[in-house]
């Protein structure tokens, strides 16, 4: 596998370039106290990354549970765990940091909860399949929107379920977000997983994932809030976005540079907030 990623390496970045001057246009904003040397630097450790991830990506489709659990181990899993046992279902907070494929293929059989990912539907040629063979192990893919009607169900039928929320995309309704100040830029965050977890009283867990090394990783829980009626609004998705600051900050390379993030334009009416001061 190491071999095809370092091929694919030169192959992204030297031959195709692979969205090289939206990755250049993405570090030049959120790194302005860098060098041009220091973020090429940052660039190039990029692309040796999504390269492995896209040999990983591959793997995951055909990858036994077995296979899957020696390269990606949940570490306390416990803390998700716990709330199965007393019947309550859990939101999952994360980002596209390292690898996710692995964590939607096997997120229903490495904890007890129901696992269902909601993300927006994939567009590409082939994204029936993608998608099939991503829930072969029983994780159920949604999109946002079907996302309502399936919470209404497994509430209503109280059915535990683990819903695993990729809440660093840019939303597609600019004035259904939460604007902030992150990483230099006015940033929407899409506002649907402290929604949500509000509505049904779901305990909100961040999971940072860690690269142990090449095609091996770690996955750690860390519980964001326990009673999320109970606090202010905004808390929860403040709590995101500093854990995925810190997140981010630790290794930046690991983190999706090539897509467009901020591409939206703040609405005049639409307050920016400290998340800081929120959280």
């Amino acid at each position: 596998m190491k071999i095809l990623a370092d091929i694919l390496y030169v192959i992204v970045y030297y031959l195709v370039g692979y969205r090289r001057r939206v990755t250049r246009e993405n570090l030049a904003h959120a790194y302005p106290e860098k060098s041009d040397r220091e973020r090429r630097h940052l660039e190039r450790a990029y692309y040796r990354h999504i390269s492995d991830l896209l040999v990983e990506a591959l793997h995951n489709l055909y990858a036994s549970p077995k296979a899957i659990v020696a390269r990606y181990k949940f570490v306390n899993r416990e803390l998700v765990n716990k709330y199965y046992e007393h019947g309550r279902s859990v939101v999952l907070m994360s980002s596209h940091y390292n690898n996710w494929e692995y964590m939607i293929t096997s997120l229903n059989f490495q904890i007890l909860h129901h696992a269902v990912g909601v993300g927006k539907p994939l567009q590409d040629r082939g994204a029936g399949y993608i998608t099939r063979r991503r829930g072969r192990y029983g994780t159920e893919i949604v999109d946002q929107t079907t996302v309502r009607q399936t919470m209404e169900y497994y509430h209503r039928y109280k059915v535990p379920v683990a819903y695993m929320m990729l809440s660093d995309q840019s939303p597609s309704d600019v004035h259904k977000s939460f604007w902030t100040m992150f990483m230099h830029q006015e940033t929407p965050f899409i506002y649907g997983a402290e929604y949500f977890a509000r509505k049904y009283d779901m305990p909100v867990i961040y999971y940072d994932v860690h690269k142990v090394r090449r095609g091996y990783y770690e996955v750690k829980f860390s519980l964001m809030c326990d009673n999320p009626t109970e606090v202010p609004q905004y808390t929860i998705v403040s709590r995101y976005i500093d854990s995925l600051e810190r997140t981010i900050a630790e290794r930046p390379e690991y983190w999706l540079w090539s897509h467009r993030r901020w591409k939206r334009q703040r609405p005049a009416e639409m307050p920016i907030y400290d998340y800081k001061a929120l959280k």
